[in-house]
């Protein structure tokens, strides 16, 4: 199994210090200029990680601007950061990036681009009989934290197959738990299937037999969907303009880098697991997982507010409706250039 424990108890270790506030990378002096950053060990966050490890944002934003990271394994954590102030800007899913928007003071979390498209997949335990949506009845699933994007898609999915999960009447048995816990239940057989990013789909997939049932862009119209976005906290994006400015730009070229890049961005992802977890994964199942999404700055609007229609069905949302109304924030261009004056 190329998979070890190792690479499982080093993102548990990960999720731990950043929970904590604990930072990977950090200044030295708490007074220097900074910006900081989440974002997750998966590889639909390749912008992040290949725009740290090969150093274009601290290329773009300069020596002066110290960068800041935490690396966290779902989007909710991530966006209590940002509610605590423990960081400016942050890569998560739709899920998470709505719910940040609808429950921030003022609003205060915006989206600022897209990072990726799809990415997420159903995989099937070798020993589970699930071939069709009908098949989930009566069986243990698994998804990331309560809230988060594949937490919304898989429940989603359960309500339009006339199913429901086991709390609320039903006879699906759904597991809100964090990436490596699914991995160590599917070694295990506890769990018929999970639905998980890349690249856990893909090693669930290639290093445990499991069978992939479907890509969820196959659900979604034109087969795309946001899976990644990049949100920020509105009081630092307003009050550094110039250094928002420049990071978005860096996270464009990153963006164009990676695609023109696949060897050379497998090669930047593994050596953030090797230098963060303490092992990488192979080669086949990083190209493999790369392959299955698509590393995008475009947010693709209109899955927000469909997937926001979803989050709302299944309560996640409140119960007194919601409005999405400015929750894509745009520059003005015009205050930016009285900044740099």
């Amino acid at each position: 199994m190329k998979i070890r424990s190792v690479i499982l108890a080093g993102i548990a270790g990960i999720i731990v210090l950043s929970v904590l506030g604990i930072t990977l990378n950090s200044s030295e002096s708490s007074n220097d200029p900074k910006l900081r950053i989440a974002y997750f060990p998966n590889i639909g966050h390749a912008i992040p990680i290949v725009g740290m490890e090969n150093g274009f944002f601290q290329n773009s934003l300069g020596d002066q601007i110290k960068i800041e990271t935490r690396v966290f394994d779902s989007g909710p954590q991530a966006i209590e950061s940002l509610f605590a102030d423990s960081v400016d800007l942050a890569y998560v899913g739709p899920g998470p990036a709505i719910n940040g928007f609808l429950n921030s003071e003022n609003n205060n979390v915006r989206i600022l681009s897209g990072a990726a498209s799809g990415g997420s997949s159903f995989i099937v335990h070798p020993d589970s009989d699930i071939k069709l949506a009908s098949d989930f009845a009566g069986k243990k699933i698994a998804a990331p934290q309560i809230g988060n994007t594949q937490d919304v898609s898989l429940r989603n999915y359960l309500s339009e197959n006339n199913l429901k999960p086991a709390e609320k009447g039903g006879s699906v048995v759904v597991y809100n738990i964090p990436n490596p816990d699914i991995y160590t239940l599917f070694v295990k057989g506890d769990i018929d299937g999970a639905w998980v990013a890349e690249p856990w789909a893909t090693i669930l997939e290639t290093e445990l037999d499991g069978k992939r049932l479907f890509h969820e862009e196959e659900l979604w119209p034109d087969n795309e969907f946001a899976s990644v976005l990049l949100i920020g906290n509105v009081d630092y994006v307003e009050d550094n303009k110039e250094i928002i400015q420049n990071f978005l730009s860096a996270h464009h070229e990153t963006m164009m880098w990676i695609n023109d890049n696949p060897k050379d961005t497998r090669i930047a992802f593994n050596n953030f697991l090797d230098s963060h977890l303490g092992q990488s994964l192979s080669d086949d199942v990083v190209d493999i997982a790369l392959s299955n999404l698509k590393i995008t700055d475009d947010p693709k609007p209109n899955s927000i507010f469909s997937f926001a229609e979803k989050a709302d069905i299944l309560g996640y949302l409140g119960r007194n409706g919601y409005d999405l109304s400015g929750i894509f924030y745009y520059f003005d261009t015009n205050s930016l250039e009285d900044a740099r004056s």
